[in-house]
Order: C-alpha cells, then sequence, then structure tokens
C-alpha cells in the first residue's frame, strides 16, 4: 500500500495481493486516526461478504472468487477496548457474469488496485456492545 495525508484527509492506494481490512487499519493506527470515514472503489479478485442475522445475532458470511469490481465501498472509523473498528460494507459486480453482491466487509483482496479516501474526524467515538440487538454500537465520550 501507498498513502499520503493531507490534513485531514488520507489518499491510499492498496495494492494487489492487500487485503482491505487490515490495509487500512494499519494507516489509521499509524496516523492516529480514531474517527473518520472511509469511501472506496477498485477491483477485487477475493471477498467475504455477509449479513448479519438479527435473530441469531451472527453474521452469515459468503466468499467469493472471480474478478469484480466494487462499485461502492462505505464506512465507518472508530475505536473498540482502545483498538481501531471499521465498519466496512461493500458492493462489488462482474457484470459479464451477471453477479452483483454488497454486504458487511469481512476480508477483500485487491486484484489490480483500490482507491481509499479516508477522512479523519477529530473526535474519539468508541464502541460498546449492545445485548438487546447484538451489534457494537456507537458510544460517545462527550
Amino acid at each position: 500500500m501507498e498513502y499520503r495525508r493531507y490534513g485531514d484527509d488520507v489518499v491510499l492506494r492498496i495494492q494487489k495481493g492487500e487485503e482491505i481490512l487490515e490495509s487500512i487499519r494499519a494507516v489509521c493506527e499509524r496516523e492516529h486516526i480514531l474517527t473518520g470515514s472511509i469511501t472506496g472503489l477498485g477491483a477485487v479478485g477475493q471477498l467475504t461478504l455477509g449479513v448479519f442475522n438479527s435473530e441469531k445475532f451472527v453474521y452469515e458470511t459468503t466468499d467469493y472468487t472471480c474478478d469484480m469490481e466494487i462499485a461502492s465501498c462505505v464506512g465507518n472509523i472508530t475505536t473498540m477496548d482502545g483498538k481501531c473498528y471499521l465498519h466496512v460494507h461493500l458492493a462489488a459486480a462482474n457484470p459479464t457474469k451477471g453477479l452483483v453482491v454488497g454486504g458487511h466487509l469481512s476480508r477483500g483482496v485487491v486484484s489490480l488496485t483500490g482507491e481509499f479516501i479516508l477522512h479523519a474526524i477529530p473526535a474519539a467515538v468508541d464502541r460498546e456492545y449492545s445485548p438487546e440487538v447484538g451489534l457494537n454500537l456507537f458510544k460517545f465520550n462527550d
């Protein structure tokens, strides 16, 4: 990966073979980004997406292995238990195969290039598990 920081924004290029969440997390840790937003596009060859089962309180995931274009990738950056916490959703497609998929990103390996913008927010928003909904929700510290 390669990136440059410009004020509150980071322009990040994730290279072939690199995993998206690992790369974003590494930049957040190096640049001390505790809260922010993520947008991106590019191409992936390996992808694991999920949907949260609201009855079982677990993510049900599906793996995809083929050439796909990232049509949209959005997410947010917070912390939980003092560590970087990423919540990212991704939509990807291969129109030649008639395949369009989307959901919660668990894993994505870039096949050609990934272009991402991280926007740092000068705040500290944490996460806290909610037994009522089964998810780690925003916890505002102020």
